[in-house]
């Protein structure tokens, strides 16, 4: 929900500061940039003194920074706090895929992580609630002070979260294994799958994040700006359909890799994603995006679901969170140059045009995902 704001106030924000689709797209690549750092330094600090210690520091951050883009009175402050943001963000996936990997037995631990993941679904339908509810009211503004609420949750994990057992008694074991992930990912046992893994991830994000932050904006546009010129409720649903979509994707998707595999489910997200995708962003008619937006979101968000499970089951305890972490922030990296890249390309010529780009990037990952090993069933050591 909180990084999703940002996409859904992006015009509001254009207009407000006088700046064009490009620059608007350089902000939300600075929020990347930081949450690929982010995403390491939390993996580290989890290997180093727990996942649950690691979860809440994230989510305080970037909650609190959520509220302070609210207080942007220029540019540039709207860029740090976004950058602060980005930390805190890359942090909490990364130790919260490894909490929930370490807690669920081989055979579930595809769905477990599915419905971990299509949290990010019922965040972004919640973004786009709280918009169409606060934005006519109190403004672009308001619904960044809003963004605060999820430090309450920090509460609730410290008090009723334990650390994995499997975490607790590595640590026992191995005290002297803490912080020393790093050169060990890259040793000759692990080198491969994290080049590829990193890879396969910089593909997907390039691609979720040059669409899902263009989405909001593409549906709200005019036709003459090369929009389809919904209402702000009317966006607002249309995106809540997305939603629902990709929701359904997360979830499917665990219950799909538990049963055929990961690399099969990769596989066949991945390629109707690359397929969907150039046909989205050529509809202009409601109805069209209506029925096709549900589908863009299934295909084109839940292959994430599987992304904390085949990273976990490829790297030992010792070194998972600094690895999950490490490929997942490093692999978001390539995603930020995407808001820019299909903002400047869809000013230029057009959001179909600039959607291709999208469909290029998940034909890529679905090549690299087939030289992933297939790891279904692994017991973690």
């Amino acid at each position: 929900m909180d990084v999703q704001i940002y996409a859904l106030v992006l015009l509001e924000v254009m207009r407000d500061f006088g700046i064009d689709s490009g620059t608007g797209g350089d902000l939300a690549s600075i929020t990347l940039l930081a949450s690929a750092a982010g995403g390491f330094l939390f993996g580290v600090l989890a290997d180093r003194v727990g996942r649950t210690r690691a979860l809440t520091a994230s989510i305080l951050l970037y909650s609190v920074a959520t509220a302070a883009c609210g207080l942007s009175q220029t540019v540039t402050q709207l860029a740090i706090f976004r950058f602060f943001l980005g930390l805190g963000f890359g942090g909490e996936w990364a130790t919260g895929a490894a909490l929930v990997a370490e807690t669920w037995p081989a055979e579930h631990r595809g769905k477990a992580l599915g419905i971990m993941q299509s949290a990010w679904a019922v965040g972004y339908g919640l973004a786009a609630a709280l918009t169409a509810i606060v934005l006519p009211f109190f403004g672009w503004r308001g619904v960044f002070f809003a963004g605060i609420l999820p430090a309450l949750i920090t509460l609730w994990i410290r008090r009723r979260v334990s650390e994995p057992e499997i975490w607790v008694q590595t640590r026992k074991e191995q005290p002297k294994s803490a912080g020393l992930g790093l050169s060990e990912i890259f040793s000759p046992s692990y080198r491969r799958h994290a080049v590829v893994a990193t890879l396969m991830n910089a593909g997907t994000m390039f691609a979720w994040w040059g669409l899902f932050t263009w989405i909001p904006t593409y549906l709200k546009l005019s036709p003459g700006e090369g929009g389809a010129g919904l209402t702000l409720v009317g966006s607002s649903l249309w995106i809540i359909a997305i939603t629902v979509g990709q929701f359904l994707g997360y979830v499917t998707f665990g219950f799909i890799a538990d049963r055929f595999g990961r690399r099969q489910a990769y596989l066949l997200y991945l390629l109707v994603a690359a397929a969907v995708v150039p046909v989205y962003g050529m509809a202009r008619a409601p109805w069209a995006l209506l029925v096709l937006g549900p589908i863009v979101g299934f295909f084109g968000t839940g292959y994430f679901s599987g992304f904390a499970a085949i990273t976990a089951e490829l790297f030992p305890t010792r070194i998972r969170a600094t690895a999950q972490g490490f490929t997942y922030s490093v692999g978001r990296i390539a995603s930020v140059a995407a808001p820019s890249i299909v903002g400047r390309l869809a000013r230029s010529s057009g959001f179909g045009t600039a959607f291709l780009i999208i469909s290029a990037a998940f034909l890529f990952s679905a090549g690299m995902s087939s030289l992933l090993p297939e790891t279904k069933g692994k017991i973690l050591d």
